[in-house]
């Protein structure tokens, strides 16, 4: 599978609650880690989603949000908590990637401006906050 979703996690699918429209899919993607996604039931029945299969959770970069308060209440159903491994400022933009614990790596596009006004930097610990509907689920053929 080839997408340009730069966070790409591969993970068992540990529960499905159905609604009248949307689904909460669970994702157990190791390491004690699990992602929340809110998918539409005609998309659980699409892919085929039961307990027990192999999904991805694909996840663009400028939907992750940082704080460097590890500790921060949020309504966001997914926080992540790693080590920032690089942050590299571009033009506008910088790219923060952070190591989640056993490995994973998360990649958040933030302007310049953020990334400074938090002193963001290499070894930082930061918490990245991702919405369950900003989860996409995706399945191999």
């Amino acid at each position: 599978m080839q997408t340009s979703a730069r966070n790409q996690f591969l993970g068992t699918v540990k529960a499905i609650t159905k609604g009248a429209v949307n689904a909460e899919v669970i994702l157990d993607i190791g390491n004690n880690t699990e992602i929340a996604a809110i998918i539409t039931n005609s998309s659980v029945d699409h892919l085929a989603l039961t307990v027990g299969k192999e999904a991805y959770a694909l996840i663009k970069a400028n939907w992750v949000i940082l704080s460097i308060d590890t500790h921060f209440k949020t309504s966001a159903r997914n926080t992540l908590n790693g080590k920032i491994i690089r942050c590299t400022e571009g033009a506008t933009n910088a790219e923060v990637v952070l190591e989640l614990a056993g490995g994973q790596e998360v990649a958040a596009i933030i302007t310049n401006e953020s990334a400074k006004k938090l002193h963001l930097e290499k070894g930082t610990d930061v918490q990245a906050l991702i919405k369950a509907s900003h989860i996409i689920l995706a399945v191999a053929v």
